[in-house]
């Protein structure tokens, strides 16, 4: 039995996590916390901690884990470069899987989009576009964000140099280099995501569209199952699910 902390239970992804959790055997929920409670008071009962919680908290919730020597799932997004090197540095000490999406179909996704983007090649122009509810805090998406990182990894651009952030006014002829990102919000979308690949007379698009975060709160679950006892070190989903 693996022994899990729910951190951020009362947030969406917090309330699925503990309705998903009757569903996986092999994991006990052991405790259920939100920010301003005292993850350190109870984290010696759990084997992994789930954190579904915001950016500006999961540095502190990592450190607390690698003191207690207590793996960590992420599932935060949105966190600056600092908070990311803070947590990379707790590497060394505990097992962690850090995903901008725990969803297998999303998983395929990132999985497809390289292959595509390898198969295809710079004859097509690349284009990001996601959408999510009106209540999210943080744009592009960290699923975006991902794909935009697997586009540039391939086409061997430099992200921050490449990337376009929607259009406005006269911005000339689209480069080749460019890939563009736009995000809408509205309404209650959990999350719908498309790649677009572009050429003259043809065009490609790969699209997954997330209609319950159930499909979110069973990855993340079946990504604490899998880290724990694991070497210490920064894991995807793709290894979770073997894709690598």
């Amino acid at each position: 039995m693996t022994n899990i902390i729910i951190n951020g239970s009362k947030g969406r992804m917090g309330q699925a996590l503990s309705s998903c959790a009757a569903h996986h055997p092999a994991l006990q929920i052991v405790g259920e916390v939100d920010l301003g409670d005292d993850l350190s008071g109870i984290i010696s009962k759990a084997d992994v901690v789930v954190d579904f919680t915001f950016h500006s908290a999961t540095k502190d919730v990592a450190a607390i884990c690698a003191e207690h020597r207590k793996a960590l799932v992420i599932g935060t997004t949105g966190h600056s470069e600092a908070d990311k090197s803070q947590i990379s540095n707790l590497k060394s000490r505990i097992p962690m899987v850090w995903a901008s999406n725990y969803s297998t179909g999303v998983n395929t996704l990132f999985w497809l989009t390289r292959k595509a983007a390898e198969i295809l090649g710079p004859g097509f122009d690349l284009e990001v576009v996601e959408m999510h509810h009106r209540l999210k805090k943080d744009a592009p998406s960290g699923t975006a964000t991902t794909l935009l990182e697997i586009l540039a990894d391939v086409r061997k651009v430099q992200l921050d140099e490449a990337l376009r952030h929607g259009r406005k006014g006269i911005t000339g002829e689209r480069t080749a280099s460019e890939i563009g990102i736009h995000a809408l919000r509205g309404g209650d979308v959990v999350g719908d995501h498309t790649v677009i690949f572009a050429a003259n007379g043809e065009r490609v698009e790969l699209t997954h569209k997330a209609s319950s975060r159930e499909t979110f709160a069973n990855g993340a679950l079946r990504a604490a199952e899998w880290v724990v006892g694991k070497p210490p070190g920064i894991y995807s989903m793709q290894d979770v699910l073997g894709l690598k």
